[in-house]
Parts: C-alpha cells; structure tokens; sequence
C-alpha cells in the first residue's frame, strides 16, 4: 500500500457547482458489468501512512456516488471490492465526474474541475514517462538475459538521461501552475527526498496561491522550511541536552570548543561506523588546538550505544535520549544519518555533512585560521 501511495502524488482536484456550496460530490460510471451491491470504499491516508475508511457505497447498475463535506482540498483514494488499484481522488468543493474501466482503475477519467483538468494535462505527460520506462525495463531484462552488455549500458545511460528530463518536466509543472493542488504534492516529495537546493524550494513554496498554500500539504513544507532555516550554515546551532553515558545531563552550549563537530550517529548505522576511523584520526590530531566533538546518539538501547562507543574508540562527549529520532534529531531536521554540523566558539553553523577527506581538510582550515 506504501508503494501505491507514494507512487500516486498526482492526484485530481475539483471546483464546480452544488447543492451544498461547502460540499464535494464524486459521481463515478465504469465502463464493464459490476455486480449491483459491490462495495466501495472512500479512503485517506492517516498520519503514520496507513489507509482509514471516509466513507462507503456500493455499485448500482454500473455507477456510485460519494458525497460530503469538503472542509480543505484533501488527496483521498477510491477502493472497489474484488478490484485491483485505486482511483486518487481530490477532495474539494464540487462536483467529479469519474468514468473508468473496471480492470484499469488507475487509468480513471476524473473530470469536472479546474484542479481536475490541471492534473489531466500533467498526467497525459507524466504517463509517456513512466511508458518509456516501462519499456526500457523490458528490453534491460532481455539484454541481460542474453548478455548483451553493449545494450545493457546504452539502457542505462538512457534511463538516466530520462529520469533527468521528468525532474525537469515536474519542476517547470510546479512553477508555472502555482495554484495547482499537485504542484505542491510534488515539492513536498522534492523536498523530502532533497532533490533540491533549499532555498529555490523556498522561492516555488512563496509562490504559490493562498488556496494552495493553506492545505496541510503546504503547511508541512512550510514548517520543514523553517527547520530547515533553523540550522542552515550562518545560523546559531539550536542548543539542547541530553543524558551522557553515566546519566549526567550535558548541554551543547557546554560542549562548545573553538571548533565543534555535533555528529549524528548510531551504533546500528554502517556508514556511521565506517566513518568513526576518520573521526578519531581527525580528533586526536586537533583535540588539544580546541577541536570538539559531540556525538548525538540514535540508538535505541544504551548497550548499543555504549558498545558501538567502546569498539570504536569515540573519546568525546556523547549523549544520547536512546530513543531512535528524537527530538534532538527533529530539533536539527535529520531524518538520515550520519548527519554533521560544524559550529564555531560561538556556536554558529560553519559547514555541514563533511566526512573524508573534506571534513579533514575543512577542520584544518578551521583550525589554521584560529
């Protein structure tokens, strides 16, 4: 259900005349015999992305209807029993028209609306991609299967080249239709995913309709933006604290050096182990020029964190809530780790995410210029 959920943020809106001027109304035909009394399911994904029931139905000599109160544009999914896929649906004052084929659900015709037809044209060019896909896949498959490496190669190189021409195609959607209800569906994915610099994300957000930008969808962005603000480079580092190993308390601002690494890690996370090496290295060679590190643990039990700090030979400050991606972690936007700010004496954010070589030679920097 993930998988489709993720893979549906393009989704139909409506505005339209009814009855009730706050209500939405979903008036579906499908095109195939379906036996009167089947049920249909009107749904919406919670907060922790599972699928819950709105609203049901059920079909009548080939058609249903849904209809209710539309308090905010909303993206919800239309089930029918014995049915594969699902219909996305754009909640809003209305009326929409659906028209499907009983064996293609997510190939419905949704019409009737402004926001309807801005996702029908976005669709139409979105789908030609996914075609393409689909058809490079199969002929990967047949290459490999053959031993074909020639083609194997030329696919692949193909297939980067398309995924960069979609990126472009749904950037260039979302800036020319701000007041698209999927225009912000799409950048809330960006912006997870990082696809974008931040502050060009932040320039296609402000754009946006006051309609759009009062969905929870854009209020998301919004408040992830403004975590982001928080700890972008030039800004002061939020300070917190946290028990140490032996249980004391030990504050960021406590922990400042003329330098200071707050590294993000866990002793369950490979790439954080696989870093630690250049970490001590880096730290025994600055630690008596005033580097500091202070790790912040997302463990989720104090044997794994107190191991992972043992087997690695970690002699800084550490702190941990052991509670995975706490606080802390939301505090500073981290959503992955290993995740690394730089904070000079002052405390203020100088560099972020360093590791290798480039952590080394910016500490050097660093320290060269105290």
């Amino acid at each position: 259900m993930r998988k489709v959920i993720l893979g549906l943020f393009a989704t139909a809106l409506f505005v339209s005349c009814n009855s009730n001027p706050d209500g939405f109304s979903i008036e579906a035909t499908v095109n195939g015999e379906i036996e009167n009394g089947t049920k249909v399911f009107l749904k919406k994904i919670n907060e922790v992305n599972q699928p819950v029931d709105v609203d049901t139905t059920t079909v009548e000599n080939g058609k249903f209807v849904f209809k209710g109160t539309a308090d905010s544009l909303d993206l919800q999914y239309i089930f029918i029993d014995k049915l594969q896929g699902n219909i996305p649906v754009m909640i809003e004052k209305g009326t929409i028209d659906i028209v499907f084929q009983k064996d293609s659900l997510g190939f419905a015709k949704v019409e009737g609306t402004e926001q309807n037809e801005l996702f029908g044209k976005f669709l139409d060019n979105s789908r030609s991609f996914s075609k393409r896909a689909m058809s490079m896949r199969s002929d990967f498959e047949k290459a490999r299967a053959s031993g074909d490496l020639a083609t194997q190669e030329a696919l692949q190189a193909e297939s980067m080249e398309m995924q960069e021409q979609a990126k472009n195609f749904e950037l260039t959607y979302i800036k020319e239709n701000p007041n698209a209800y999927v225009s912000v569906l799409i950048l809330e994915r960006v912006l997870m995913s990082k696809g974008l610099a931040e502050d060009e994300i932040s320039k296609i957000y402000e754009a946006f309709t006051p309609e759009i930008k009062a969905t929870a969808t854009a209020k998301r962005i919004e408040k992830q933006l403004s975590l982001t603000k928080s700890t972008a480079i030039g800004s002061k580092a939020p300070d917190f604290s946290a028990p140490t190993p032996d249980g004391k308390q030990l504050a960021l601002k406590d922990a400042l050096g003329k330098v200071t690494i707050v590294d993000f890690w866990a002793g369950w996370c490979r790439p954080c182990r696989a870093e630690n090496p250049n970490l001590v290295r880096v730290y025994n060679k600055y630690k008596d020029s005033g580097l500091s590190i202070l790790g912040v643990s997302l463990d989720k039990t104090k044997e794994e964190w107190t191991g992972a700090i043992a087997a690695d030979s970690l002699t800084w400050n550490h702190v941990s809530n052991v509670q995975y991606f706490d606080e802390i972690a939301k505090l500073y936007n981290v959503r992955a780790i290993p995740a690394m700010f730089i904070l000079d004496e002052n405390g203020v954010i100088i560099a972020k995410d360093l590791r290798g070589p480039e952590l080394e030679s910016k500490i050097a920097e660093l320290m060269g210029n105290i």
